[in-house]
Protein backbone atom coordinates (compact mmCIF):
# COMPACT_ATOMS: atom_id res chain seq x y z
CA UNK A 1 0.00 0.00 0.00
CA UNK A 2 2.98 2.50 1.03
CA UNK A 3 4.51 1.64 -2.25
CA UNK A 4 1.42 2.07 -4.22
CA UNK A 5 0.56 5.57 -2.95
CA UNK A 6 4.30 7.04 -3.45
CA UNK A 7 4.11 6.21 -6.61
CA UNK A 8 0.59 8.16 -7.62
CA UNK A 9 2.20 10.99 -5.41
CA UNK A 10 4.79 10.56 -7.72
CA UNK A 11 2.39 11.67 -10.88
CA UNK A 12 1.20 13.98 -9.54
CA UNK A 13 -1.92 12.69 -8.49
CA UNK A 14 -3.47 14.13 -5.15
CA UNK A 15 -2.88 11.19 -2.13
CA UNK A 16 -4.54 11.83 1.74
CA UNK A 17 -3.49 9.42 4.30
CA UNK A 18 -5.70 8.57 7.37
CA UNK A 19 -8.24 11.10 6.01
CA UNK A 20 -11.50 11.07 8.57
CA UNK A 21 -14.33 10.66 6.25
CA UNK A 22 -16.49 12.91 8.24
CA UNK A 23 -14.90 15.69 6.29
CA UNK A 24 -16.05 14.02 3.35
CA UNK A 25 -19.74 13.03 3.89
CA UNK A 26 -22.96 14.50 4.39
CA UNK A 27 -23.82 12.81 6.92
CA UNK A 28 -20.54 14.06 8.69
CA UNK A 29 -19.92 10.85 10.22
CA UNK A 30 -16.93 8.09 9.15
CA UNK A 31 -13.74 6.75 10.53
CA UNK A 32 -10.84 7.17 8.33
CA UNK A 33 -10.22 6.46 5.03
CA UNK A 34 -6.60 4.41 4.42
CA UNK A 35 -6.39 6.98 1.94
CA UNK A 36 -8.10 9.63 0.37
CA UNK A 37 -7.27 9.78 -3.70
CA UNK A 38 -8.49 12.69 -5.82
CA UNK A 39 -7.97 12.27 -9.44
CA UNK A 40 -8.68 15.70 -11.93
CA UNK A 41 -8.54 13.63 -15.18
CA UNK A 42 -9.32 10.82 -17.31
CA UNK A 43 -5.60 9.58 -17.65
CA UNK A 44 -5.00 10.28 -13.64
CA UNK A 45 -8.21 7.71 -13.19
CA UNK A 46 -6.42 5.25 -15.45
CA UNK A 47 -3.41 5.20 -13.47
CA UNK A 48 -4.82 4.83 -9.79
CA UNK A 49 -7.07 1.72 -11.40
CA UNK A 50 -4.11 -0.07 -13.12
CA UNK A 51 -1.54 0.65 -9.88
CA UNK A 52 -4.58 -0.46 -7.42
CA UNK A 53 -5.08 -3.49 -9.92
CA UNK A 54 -1.42 -4.48 -9.90
CA UNK A 55 -0.68 -3.97 -6.13
CA UNK A 56 -4.16 -5.71 -5.08
CA UNK A 57 -5.40 -2.63 -3.12
CA UNK A 58 -9.42 -2.50 -3.27
CA UNK A 59 -10.88 0.84 -4.48
CA UNK A 60 -13.94 2.71 -3.51
CA UNK A 61 -15.19 5.70 -5.29
CA UNK A 62 -17.09 8.44 -3.05
CA UNK A 63 -19.09 10.81 -5.10
CA UNK A 64 -19.86 13.34 -2.36
CA UNK A 65 -20.33 11.37 -0.11
CA UNK A 66 -24.48 11.74 0.07
CA UNK A 67 -26.60 8.61 0.55
CA UNK A 68 -23.67 7.30 1.91
CA UNK A 69 -22.53 5.46 5.49
CA UNK A 70 -19.15 5.07 6.23
CA UNK A 71 -18.07 2.79 9.18
CA UNK A 72 -16.81 3.93 12.21
CA UNK A 73 -13.53 1.85 11.42
CA UNK A 74 -13.37 3.69 8.19
CA UNK A 75 -12.51 2.51 4.60
CA UNK A 76 -9.89 -0.09 3.54
CA UNK A 77 -7.44 0.76 0.48
CA UNK A 78 -8.31 3.36 -1.31
CA UNK A 79 -11.47 5.61 -1.51
CA UNK A 80 -11.21 7.56 -5.21
CA UNK A 81 -13.06 10.96 -5.67
CA UNK A 82 -13.51 11.85 -9.17
CA UNK A 83 -13.88 15.42 -7.44
CA UNK A 84 -11.39 17.13 -9.81
CA UNK A 85 -13.66 15.81 -13.16
CA UNK A 86 -16.49 18.76 -13.22
CA UNK A 87 -16.82 20.10 -16.47
CA UNK A 88 -19.89 20.21 -18.46
CA UNK A 89 -20.42 20.34 -22.22
CA UNK A 90 -23.51 20.89 -24.73
CA UNK A 91 -24.09 19.41 -28.11
CA UNK A 92 -27.21 20.06 -29.50
CA UNK A 93 -29.69 18.70 -27.20
CA UNK A 94 -27.33 16.43 -25.38
CA UNK A 95 -25.41 17.59 -22.47
CA UNK A 96 -22.56 15.30 -21.37
CA UNK A 97 -20.87 15.68 -17.99
CA UNK A 98 -18.24 14.90 -16.33
CA UNK A 99 -19.10 12.49 -12.90
CA UNK A 100 -17.33 14.27 -10.08
CA UNK A 101 -19.82 17.48 -10.84
CA UNK A 102 -22.24 17.69 -8.80
CA UNK A 103 -25.92 16.97 -9.58
CA UNK A 104 -26.79 20.73 -9.16
CA UNK A 105 -24.10 22.03 -11.19
CA UNK A 106 -25.60 19.94 -14.31
CA UNK A 107 -29.05 21.36 -13.66
CA UNK A 108 -28.00 24.63 -13.80
CA UNK A 109 -26.02 23.97 -16.66
CA UNK A 110 -29.27 22.96 -18.25
CA UNK A 111 -31.60 25.94 -17.30
CA UNK A 112 -28.75 28.20 -18.54
CA UNK A 113 -29.14 26.75 -21.99
CA UNK A 114 -32.66 26.64 -21.77
CA UNK A 115 -32.75 22.67 -21.70
CA UNK A 116 -35.33 21.27 -19.54
CA UNK A 117 -35.19 17.37 -18.05
CA UNK A 118 -33.28 17.70 -14.83
CA UNK A 119 -35.38 20.29 -12.73
CA UNK A 120 -36.79 17.05 -10.70
CA UNK A 121 -32.37 16.75 -9.43
CA UNK A 122 -31.89 20.28 -8.49
CA UNK A 123 -31.11 20.41 -4.40
CA UNK A 124 -30.05 16.40 -4.46
CA UNK A 125 -27.17 16.45 -2.79
CA UNK A 126 -25.09 14.31 -5.04
CA UNK A 127 -22.54 13.74 -7.94
CA UNK A 128 -23.67 13.02 -11.15
CA UNK A 129 -21.94 9.52 -11.37
CA UNK A 130 -23.48 8.87 -7.60
CA UNK A 131 -26.68 9.79 -8.92
CA UNK A 132 -26.17 7.50 -12.16
CA UNK A 133 -24.98 4.16 -10.01
CA UNK A 134 -28.10 4.87 -7.75
CA UNK A 135 -30.62 6.01 -10.60
CA UNK A 136 -31.55 9.32 -7.96
CA UNK A 137 -34.84 10.08 -8.25
CA UNK A 138 -37.18 12.83 -6.91
CA UNK A 139 -41.01 14.35 -7.56
CA UNK A 140 -41.48 11.90 -10.59
CA UNK A 141 -38.02 12.21 -11.95
CA UNK A 142 -35.41 9.74 -12.14
CA UNK A 143 -31.71 9.38 -14.23
CA UNK A 144 -33.64 6.79 -16.38
CA UNK A 145 -35.92 8.94 -17.75
CA UNK A 146 -33.18 11.18 -19.34
CA UNK A 147 -29.76 9.50 -19.85
CA UNK A 148 -28.45 8.79 -23.19
CA UNK A 149 -25.28 7.02 -22.40
CA UNK A 150 -21.95 7.12 -20.13
CA UNK A 151 -18.44 6.52 -20.43
CA UNK A 152 -16.83 3.90 -17.56
CA UNK A 153 -13.71 2.67 -16.22
CA UNK A 154 -13.58 -0.94 -15.24
CA UNK A 155 -10.97 -2.10 -12.86
CA UNK A 156 -8.30 -3.06 -15.28
CA UNK A 157 -8.34 0.90 -15.85
CA UNK A 158 -9.92 0.25 -19.51
CA UNK A 159 -12.57 2.26 -20.89
CA UNK A 160 -16.46 1.46 -22.04
CA UNK A 161 -19.49 3.34 -23.26
CA UNK A 162 -22.76 1.82 -21.83
CA UNK A 163 -26.15 2.79 -23.71
CA UNK A 164 -28.88 3.59 -20.93
CA UNK A 165 -30.35 0.02 -21.82
CA UNK A 166 -27.09 -1.88 -20.77
CA UNK A 167 -27.12 0.52 -17.18
CA UNK A 168 -30.36 -1.88 -15.77
CA UNK A 169 -31.53 1.24 -14.44
CA UNK A 170 -34.27 0.06 -11.82
CA UNK A 171 -35.22 1.67 -8.63
CA UNK A 172 -32.46 2.84 -7.26
CA UNK A 173 -29.89 0.58 -8.77
CA UNK A 174 -28.20 0.22 -11.67
CA UNK A 175 -25.55 -2.58 -13.31
CA UNK A 176 -22.52 -0.64 -11.90
CA UNK A 177 -23.66 -1.86 -7.83
CA UNK A 178 -23.01 -5.44 -9.72
CA UNK A 179 -19.80 -4.68 -11.81
CA UNK A 180 -17.32 -2.17 -9.78
CA UNK A 181 -16.61 0.18 -12.83
CA UNK A 182 -16.74 3.68 -12.29
CA UNK A 183 -18.47 6.65 -14.31
CA UNK A 184 -16.31 8.68 -15.67
CA UNK A 185 -18.97 11.28 -17.57
CA UNK A 186 -22.78 10.86 -18.33
CA UNK A 187 -24.74 12.46 -21.26
CA UNK A 188 -28.47 12.94 -20.98
CA UNK A 189 -31.29 14.08 -23.67
CA UNK A 190 -32.99 17.01 -22.41
CA UNK A 191 -35.72 18.89 -24.39
CA UNK A 192 -35.72 22.70 -25.49
CA UNK A 193 -37.71 24.64 -23.29
CA UNK A 194 -38.24 29.14 -21.64
CA UNK A 195 -35.38 29.76 -19.53
CA UNK A 196 -37.60 31.18 -17.56
CA UNK A 197 -40.69 28.25 -16.76
CA UNK A 198 -37.45 25.73 -16.17
CA UNK A 199 -36.00 28.12 -13.15
CA UNK A 200 -39.56 28.37 -12.18
CA UNK A 201 -40.18 24.52 -11.86
CA UNK A 202 -36.38 24.21 -10.32
CA UNK A 203 -37.48 26.74 -7.75
CA UNK A 204 -40.49 25.09 -6.44
CA UNK A 205 -38.86 22.19 -6.26
CA UNK A 206 -36.75 23.31 -4.32
CA UNK A 207 -38.88 25.22 -2.21
CA UNK A 208 -40.87 21.99 -1.22
CA UNK A 209 -37.26 20.11 -0.36
CA UNK A 210 -36.40 23.30 2.11
CA UNK A 211 -40.44 22.72 3.58
CA UNK A 212 -40.13 19.05 4.10
CA UNK A 213 -36.70 18.05 4.92
CA UNK A 214 -34.31 18.87 7.77
CA UNK A 215 -31.84 20.29 5.97
CA UNK A 216 -30.56 21.80 8.72
CA UNK A 217 -28.90 18.94 9.85
CA UNK A 218 -26.25 16.54 8.23
CA UNK A 219 -28.36 13.53 6.75
CA UNK A 220 -27.82 11.28 3.99
CA UNK A 221 -31.20 11.75 2.76
CA UNK A 222 -33.85 9.51 2.59
CA UNK A 223 -32.74 6.37 4.86
CA UNK A 224 -35.14 3.90 3.22
CA UNK A 225 -36.66 2.44 -0.07
CA UNK A 226 -39.93 3.20 -0.94
CA UNK A 227 -41.77 0.07 -0.05
CA UNK A 228 -44.43 -0.93 -2.73
CA UNK A 229 -47.95 0.69 -1.51
CA UNK A 230 -46.42 2.38 1.19
CA UNK A 231 -44.29 5.50 2.18
CA UNK A 232 -41.28 4.68 4.40
CA UNK A 233 -41.91 8.27 6.50
CA UNK A 234 -45.46 7.44 6.58
CA UNK A 235 -44.81 4.24 8.06
CA UNK A 236 -42.49 5.51 10.14
CA UNK A 237 -44.51 8.03 11.45
CA UNK A 238 -47.20 5.80 12.19
CA UNK A 239 -44.97 4.08 14.90
CA UNK A 240 -44.56 6.66 16.39
CA UNK A 241 -40.88 6.92 15.93
CA UNK A 242 -40.45 10.81 15.06
CA UNK A 243 -38.01 12.12 17.29
CA UNK A 244 -36.67 8.12 18.21
CA UNK A 245 -32.70 8.90 18.93
CA UNK A 246 -29.53 6.12 19.32
CA UNK A 247 -27.03 8.54 20.60
CA UNK A 248 -26.71 11.04 18.17
CA UNK A 249 -28.52 9.88 15.24
CA UNK A 250 -32.22 10.85 15.32
CA UNK A 251 -35.68 10.27 13.54
CA UNK A 252 -36.22 13.66 12.14
CA UNK A 253 -39.38 15.27 13.51
CA UNK A 254 -39.70 17.39 10.34
CA UNK A 255 -39.63 14.22 7.89
CA UNK A 256 -39.77 10.65 9.26
CA UNK A 257 -37.99 9.09 6.21
CA UNK A 258 -34.58 10.62 7.18
CA UNK A 259 -32.10 10.17 10.27
CA UNK A 260 -30.18 13.17 11.29
CA UNK A 261 -26.56 13.51 13.12
CA UNK A 262 -28.05 16.11 15.68
CA UNK A 263 -24.60 16.08 17.54
CA UNK A 264 -21.56 13.14 17.39
CA UNK A 265 -23.57 10.74 15.46
CA UNK A 266 -21.69 7.38 15.36
CA UNK A 267 -21.99 5.28 12.32
CA UNK A 268 -23.26 2.50 14.89
CA UNK A 269 -25.84 4.90 16.41
CA UNK A 270 -27.38 5.46 12.92
CA UNK A 271 -27.21 1.39 12.20
CA UNK A 272 -28.96 0.63 15.47
CA UNK A 273 -31.94 3.64 15.19
CA UNK A 274 -32.33 1.46 11.70
CA UNK A 275 -32.62 -1.75 13.37
CA UNK A 276 -34.83 -0.44 15.41
CA UNK A 277 -37.05 1.11 13.44
CA UNK A 278 -37.31 -1.88 11.05
CA UNK A 279 -38.24 -3.48 13.67
CA UNK A 280 -41.02 -1.62 15.29
CA UNK A 281 -42.51 -0.82 11.49
CA UNK A 282 -42.38 -4.43 10.80
CA UNK A 283 -44.35 -5.25 14.18
CA UNK A 284 -46.71 -2.25 13.55
CA UNK A 285 -47.55 -2.80 10.09
CA UNK A 286 -46.02 -5.91 8.51
CA UNK A 287 -43.50 -3.80 6.04
CA UNK A 288 -39.78 -4.73 6.48
CA UNK A 289 -38.07 -1.09 5.32
CA UNK A 290 -34.89 -1.78 3.21
CA UNK A 291 -32.45 0.15 3.28
CA UNK A 292 -31.39 3.24 0.45
CA UNK A 293 -28.13 4.70 2.27
CA UNK A 294 -25.08 2.48 1.37
CA UNK A 295 -22.94 1.13 4.05
CA UNK A 296 -19.50 1.08 3.55
CA UNK A 297 -16.49 0.50 5.42
CA UNK A 298 -14.75 -2.07 7.68
CA UNK A 299 -16.88 -3.99 9.65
Amino acid sequence: MKQLLNTLKAKNISVLENEPMSRHTTFRIGGNADALVTVNTLEQLKTVMRCAKSADVPVFCLGRGSNLLVSDNGIAGITLSLGGMTAISRNGDYVTCEAGASLSSLCLFARDESLAGMEFAYGIPGSVGGALFMNAGAYGGEMSQVVSSARCIDANGEEHTLSAEEMRLGYRTSIFRENGWIVVSVTVKLAQDEHSKISERMEELLGRRKDKQPLEYPSAGSVFKRPQGHFAGALIEQANLKGASVGGASVSEKHAGFIINHGGATAQDVKDLIAQIQKTVLNESGVLLEPEVLSVGRE
